[in-house]
C-alpha cells in the first residue's frame, strides 16, 4: 500500500461513510471534514482501528461557538496517524440550546480531559462521559467563559475613545 496522505484518507472516509462525510476542505493542507453527531463516534472508531489508516492519536479535543448560526456550536477532533505524520481535523456542528455529542472516551482514554476542558470553557455535554465537571473554573461559576455572549471590550473604558487619537 501506497503511504498515507490526505488524498488517500479522503477516499477511505467517502468509501466508507459515503455523504455522512461534508464540507471537505484543506485549509494550510490539514485535510478538514464535517461529520454529523450520530456519525462521529464511529468514524473515529474507524479511523483508529483500521489497520492501514492507524489514526491512533487523539491530539485535541475543542470547541468554537459561532451565536450567529442555528447550529451554535463547532465540536473539532485533531486526530494523527503517527506512523505516516498525517493530521486529520473533524468538526461537529451541534444545537445551541442545548449543546450536547457523545463522549470519545469509548474511542480514546485521553479524550476524557479533552471534554472536561472544553465541558468547562463552551458548556457543551459529553453524553456517556465518566467524570463530566469543571476542569479549571470554579464549580459555582455558572458561565462558560469562551461562550461569545457578552461584549469583547468594557463599553465604559475611556483609553478607547476617538478623541484620544486625534478622531
Amino acid at each position: 500500500m501506497d503511504k498515507l496522505n490526505n488524498q488517500i484518507l479522503l477516499n477511505h472516509l467517502v468509501e466508507k461513510f459515503g455523504d455522512q462525510i461534508q464540507n471537505i476542505g484543506e485549509p494550510h493542507g490539514l485535510l478538514t471534514i464535517e461529520t454529523s453527531k450520530d456519525s462521529i463516534i464511529e468514524v473515529l472508531q474507524y479511523l483508529k482501528q483500521d489497520a492501514y489508516l492507524k489514526m491512533n492519536f487523539l491530539t485535541d479535543i475543542t470547541a468554537v461557538h459561532y451565536p450567529n448560526q442555528q447550529k451554535a456550536f463547532a465540536v473539532v477532533y485533531h486526530v494523527h496517524a503517527m506512523v505516516y505524520n498525517v493530521r486529520l481535523r473533524i468538526k461537529v456542528f451541534i444545537d445551541g440550546e442545548n449543546p450536547s455529542i457523545p463522549t470519545a472516551t469509548t474511542v480514546y482514554n485521553g479524550a476524557n480531559w479533552m471534554e472536561r476542558e472544553t465541558y468547562d470553557f463552551f458548556g457543551i455535554q459529553f453524553e456517556g462521559h465518566p467524570d463530566l465537571r469543571r476542569i479549571l473554573n470554579m464549580d459555582e461559576l455558572d458561565v462558560f467563559p469562551m461562550r461569545r455572549e457578552y461584549p469583547l471590550e468594557d463599553p465604559n473604558r475611556i483609553d478607547k475613545k476617538d478623541f484620544y487619537f486625534g478622531r
